[in-house]
């Protein structure tokens, strides 16, 4: 008996010195679609200092003054032209930067929920090519997938005798939507399996369905998961659709190229105008980063 009490208080950590650095298991934490990296961009957008901002607008601002010692092309002429040409980059080029965003999310997201529930399916014929579409298009590069879309569709559809043209910006959104698609797939997937077993289980006890248990037991559950996730890729879209101005598509940078150019393609007017595409893109998107960081904290699974 004494050698079992004696075995009893000789608790490491308590009556003796801990054998591990970790005596304790902490509770685990989970992430809102269960993955560890869904909201870095997010993130990193958000959690960059004002101060950078500053130094980053002050260095725009300061750079046509640094050059017109070496030309005859003012600080001043550099940002008069570039207020001459900010109706037209915004009102024809940042506007279909934001239309081809919003319908490459709605249309990579509504397909991406199809898909992201396919990988759930306990059917193998249906499971397995969902993942292989999942995991082609969510690991293959943004740009490419632009170029195939771009080059092999056709730039008009005859039926009959109407001809339907097809703009490059509805190509654009066709090509983006397709690792948003992916991606948000992921996203669906991690948010179902993140649910505990238990609401599958306590839905089996009283006789739901497995459709019946996902509609009205599991995805209830995921959506608040899946909104932090689904603005940071969004974010992460809108971020990209500058891509497009590599094949022709007329949003912002392929706009204020040819701004550049009718301004006699002066050096001094870089800066300026990509400095101004900068802070358009970030005014757009900085917002979005910190709603995201908001509703993380809000909506975040506590165990």
């Amino acid at each position: 008996m004494k050698s079992q009490s004696k075995r009893r208080t000789n608790i490491p950590g308590v009556q003796s010195a801990p054998s591990t650095d970790l005596p304790v298991l902490k509770p685990f934490t989970a992430r809102a679609s269960g993955e560890p990296d869904d909201l870095l961009f997010s993130r990193w957008l958000a959690s960059t200092p004002n101060w950078a901002w500053l130094v980053l607008i002050v260095l725009i601002v300061a750079w046509p003054g640094v050059t017109a010692a070496a030309t005859n092309y003012t600080m001043t002429q550099a940002f008069q032209a570039l207020w001459r040409w900010i109706p037209f980059i915004v009102k024809d080029g940042f506007f279909y930067n934001v239309v081809i965003s919003f319908f490459a999310m709605l249309i990579g997201t509504l397909v991406g929920v199809v898909l992201g529930l396919m990988q759930i399916s306990p059917s193998g014929f249906i499971r397995m090519p969902a993942k292989v579409i999942t995991q082609v298009f969510r690991n293959s590069p943004w740009l490419v997938l632009l170029f195939i879309v771009l080059l092999a569709l056709p730039f008009e559809i005859q039926i009959g005798d109407k001809i339907i043209r097809i703009p490059d910006w509805m190509k654009a959104v066709f090509g983006l939507c397709l690792p948003i698609m992916a991606n948000i797939a992921e996203v669906v997937r991690g948010a179902i399996n993140s649910v505990p077993s238990g609401q599958w289980e306590a839905a089996e006890s009283l006789a739901y369905t497995r459709q019946q248990t996902l509609w009205q037991v599991i995805l209830p559950q995921c959506f608040k998961r899946m909104i932090p996730p689904w603005m940071n890729w969004y974010a992460i879209l809108t971020m990209a659709t500058p891509l497009c101005s590599l094949l022709g598509v007329e949003e912002l940078i392929t706009l204020s190229r040819q701004a550049i150019e009718a301004e006699n393609n002066r050096p001094e007017l870089l800066v300026p105008f990509y400095g101004f595409a900068l802070l358009i893109f970030f005014a757009y998107c900085y917002p979005i980063a910190r709603a995201t960081i908001a509703l993380e904290r809000r909506f975040a699974v506590k165990l």
